[in-house]
């Protein structure tokens, strides 16, 4: 059996706790530091907030980075976004970047599905990334951690596309009438996820903040209220451990809103991304959960 990757656990949810759970991975991140996060839709709420991640940003002396969406909506275009970016609070605390504002350039895929992944030209600019997510549920990927970050999040309009369509189109106008098998959906995040990981060489962390529990993305304007109690952060230098550890903690929960999470999760066939990344070598399952409580 291979070696467990190690996911570091705090149940505290602060601005200390984030910047104690990022050292305590031991890894420095170098360079010019892109921390990735969902700047979260006009409307939502449930987005990680300014105050909770400046601290740690600060400490990177990193650059929010995003990339415009797929789907209507002022996060669809780059001035729109922006200000949406603004009014959320988040130039308060940096420097943003939206990294397809400039356009997009293709990555190379290695995939059953995708040949290429789509991301912002901006990407080349980074040397290292902090894949800060906020863990949720998702209506089309049953949930949202730090895989789906780095895939859909790091693709461009055109990428965010061709991933939702399993490499059907690049077209944004044809994305709802071209969706594919869900699993085909599943495993092209997944295959996106690798290619932005094997393009910064590894050099990317991994967290997830498991709080504002909703079943729907802060990419949606109007989300469910959140079914759960907060449950803590997670890091890691493996996106799958990282994710399919926070799986099992809402699968273990005694919460009695963890069946409504569980249900979105499972109508979605949600887990089927993380066998499938592991088995395309993005991470792996087999993860040992360390508290640094």
């Amino acid at each position: 059996m291979s070696e467990k990757s190690k996911v570091y656990f705090t149940k505290t949810i602060t601005p200390e706790s984030l910047v104690k759970i990022y050292e305590a991975l031991g890894v420095n991140l170098k360079g010019k530091v892109g921390v990735k996060i969902s700047t979260g839709e006009p409307g939502g709420h449930n987005y990680l907030k300014p105050e909770l991640i400046k601290d740690l940003v600060n400490k990177l002396n990193g650059t929010i980075v995003e990339c415009c969406t797929a789907y209507a909506g002022r996060r669809m275009d780059v001035k729109d976004h922006l200000e949406a970016v603004k009014e959320h609070g988040f130039t308060e605390i940096a420097e943003v970047d939206i990294m397809d504002s400039e356009g997009d350039f293709e990555i190379p895929v290695n995939g059953k599905h995708l040949d290429v992944d789509i991301v912002g030209t901006h990407l080349k600019n980074y040397d290292s990334i902090l894949n800060l997510a906020h863990f949720k549920g998702h209506a089309m990927g049953g949930f949202g951690g730090v895989i789906k970050n780095q895939s859909i999040g790091v693709a461009s309009t055109a990428g965010k596309t061709y991933i939702h369509t399993a490499g059907v189109t690049k077209n944004a106008s044809e994305l709802w009438g071209k969706l594919p098998k869900q699993e085909d959906f599943l495993e092209s995040m997944a295959e996106a996820a690798k290619a932005v990981s094997d393009y910064m060489e590894g050099n990317i962390l991994y967290i997830d903040v498991m709080n504002n529990l909703s079943v729907d993305c802060d990419c949606d304007s109007n989300p469910e209220d959140p079914c759960m109690e907060d449950i803590g952060i997670l890091a890691s230098t493996d996106p799958v451990a990282v994710d399919q550890a926070c799986i099992d903690l809402i699968w273990s929960s005694q919460d009695k809103g963890r069946d409504h999470f569980i249900a979105r999760v499972e109508r979605q066939n949600g887990r089927h991304i993380l066998p499938y990344a592991e088995q395309i070598g993005l991470g792996s399952t087999n993860y040992e959960l360390i508290s640094i409580d």
